[in-house]
C-alpha cells in the first residue's frame, strides 16, 4: 500500500511539473505578442520569427549541452532520461525536470529579443541565442540552482543567496545579455535627437501587447508554481496555493501602481506602463513567492510597478533604446526582487543576494559582450540604415505582417 501511495505521488508530481512547464512554454506566445504589439508594423514578422526560432534553438541547445553543464557537470546529453526515485514522496521524472528547465532558458532568451528589436540582424541574434542558451545561461545556473562553486572560489548558497523561481537567474540574466546587446547595437534611427530629446515610437498593435501580457501573467503561475517542485503532499499543495495567490497579487498591484504613477506624471493613463507594471510585479515576486504574506506580496508588487516606470524613463534619458522596456522590467526589477528575499526568508541574507546578483550580472554581461563583439566583427549585428527605414520584415524575412495595410495594390 505504501509503495502504491509513493508511486501515485511520483506520478502526480511528474504530471504537475509537466503542466507547469507547458504553462511556461505558453509564455513564449506571450513574449511574441507583447513584442509584436510594441514594435512598428514593419518589424512584426521578424519579431515573430525571432521568437519561434529562439524557442527552438533553446530547446535544442539545452538538450545537447545546456542541461548537462547546468546540473551534471558534463557537456553532452547527460542526466535527462531514466526514472526518479519513486520511494521519495517529492520525486519526479528527470525528463519532466528537463522540460521544466528548458522553458526557463527560452524565457531568458526572449527577454533579449524585445530589447534589440527593430534593428538587429536575425541571424546574428540566433547565433547569439546558440551561445546564450547552450553555455552562458547554464553556467550561471550551475552556480545558483545547482549549488556549484563559482569557478571554485565560493558557493552562493553558503553566502545566503536564494532565488526561488528566477528573478535573478532567469530575468536579470536575460536583461544583462539584453543590455550588452543594446550597447553594441545602438539606438533606433530617430529615437534620440541631437539636443538630447527623446522621441516616442509607438507600438503598432496595443491589443496584441495586452494579450501578450495576459498570456505572460497566466504562464507565470506555472513559472512560480512549478518551482515548488512538487504538489502531491498536503504541505506542497498549500505551498503551491500561496505561490499562486502571491504571484497574482503582486502582478495586480504592479499594474495599478504603474498606471496611477503614469497618470500623475504624464497626465495620461499610459497602457504600456500598466502592462509593464504588471510584468514588474511578476518579476519582483518571482525571487520568493512562497514566504511573503499576501499583503506583503501586494506591497512588493506595487513598489515594483513604481520602480519600472522610473527605470523606463531613466534608461531613455541615458539613450539606451529598449523598445519594450525589457531591461527595466527584467533587469532593474529583477534585482529589486532579489533584494526583497531576506525580508521574508530567514534562510537568505542581503550580502548573499548582492553577491549572487553581481555574480549573475557580471558573468552574463561580460560573456555576452564577448559574443556580441565577435558577431559584430565577423558579419555585423545591425541592419543597414535603408533596411531599418523600410522595416526588417522585408530585409530579413521577405514578407510583411500586414501587407494590405502598408502597400497599395
Amino acid at each position: 500500500m505504501e509503495t502504491q501511495v509513493l508511486e501515485l505521488q511520483y506520478a502526480l508530481n511528474t504530471f504537475y511539473f509537466l503542466v507547469c512547464g507547458a504553462l511556461v512554454m505558453w509564455m513564449a506566445a506571450g513574449f511574441s505578442m507583447l513584442e509584436a504589439g510594441l514594435v512598428r508594423s514593419k518589424n512584426t514578422t521578424e519579431i515573430l520569427t525571432k521568437n519561434i526560432a529562439l524557442y527552438a534553438v533553446a530547446s535544442i541547445m539545452y538538450l545537447v549541452c545546456g542541461y548537462a553543464i547546468m546540473y551534471d557537470g558534463g557537456f553532452f546529453l547527460s542526466g535527462i532520461t531514466g526514472a526518479g526515485d519513486a520511494t521519495d514522496a517529492s520525486s519526479y521524472a528527470p525528463s519532466a525536470d528537463f522540460f521544466f528547465q528548458v522553458v526557463f532558458v527560452a524565457t531568458a532568451m526572449s527577454i533579449v529579443s524585445g530589447a534589440v528589436a527593430e534593428r538587429m540582424k536575425l541571424w546574428a541574434f540566433l547565433a547569439f541565442a546558440v551561445v546564450m542558451t547552450g553555455f552562458i545561461y547554464p553556467m550561471q545556473g550551475s552556480w545558483t540552482w545547482n549549488g556549484d562553486a563559482v569557478f571554485g572560489l565560493y558557493t552562493l548558497g553558503d553566502l545566503g543567496f536564494s532565488d526561488f523561481a528566477g528573478s535573478g537567474i532567469v530575468h536579470m540574466a536575460g536583461a544583462a545579455a539584453a543590455l550588452s546587446g543594446v550597447l553594441f547595437l545602438g539606438a533606433r534611427k530617430g529615437k534620440y535627437g541631437k539636443d538630447g530629446s527623446v522621441k516616442a515610437i509607438p507600438g503598432a498593435n496595443l491589443p496584441l501587447a495586452t494579450l501578450g501580457t495576459f498570456i505572460l501573467w497566466m504562464g507565470w503561475f506555472g513559472f512560480n508554481g512549478g518551482s515548488v517542485l512538487a504538489t502531491a503532499s498536503q504541505g506542497d499543495a498549500n505551498a503551491v496555493a500561496i505561490v499562486f495567490l502571491n504571484t497574482n497579487a503582486a502582478a495586480a498591484a504592479g499594474a495599478v501602481s504603474a498606471l496611477i504613477l503614469a497618470r500623475l506624471w504624464f497626465k495620461k493613463a499610459d497602457l504600456t506602463m500598466a502592462l509593464n507594471g504588471a510584468l514588474a510585479g511578476l518579476v519582483a515576486i518571482t525571487a520568493e513567492p512562497s514566504t511573503p504574506t499576501p499583503l506583503e506580496a501586494t506591497i512588493f508588487g506595487a513598489i515594483a510597478g513604481l520602480i519600472v516606470v522610473f527605470a523606463i524613463v531613466t534608461l531613455d534619458k541615458l539613450k539606451l533604446d529598449d523598445p519594450v522596456g525589457a531591461i527595466s522590467v527584467h533587469g532593474v526589477v529583477g534585482l529589486f526582487g532579489l533584494l526583497l528575499v531576506p525580508l521574508t526568508n530567514d534562510g537568505s541574507s542581503f550580502f548573499g543576494q548582492i553577491v549572487g546578483a553581481l555574480t549573475i550580472f557580471i558573468w552574463v554581461f561580460v560573456t555576452s559582450s564577448v559574443v556580441w563583439f565577435a558577431l559584430k566583427a565577423i558579419f555585423g549585428i545591425r541592419v543597414s540604415e535603408e533596411e531599418e527605414y523600410e522595416g526588417v520584415d522585408i530585409a530579413e524575412c521577405g514578407m510583411e505582417a500586414y501587407p494590405e495595410f502598408t502597400r497599395s495594390k
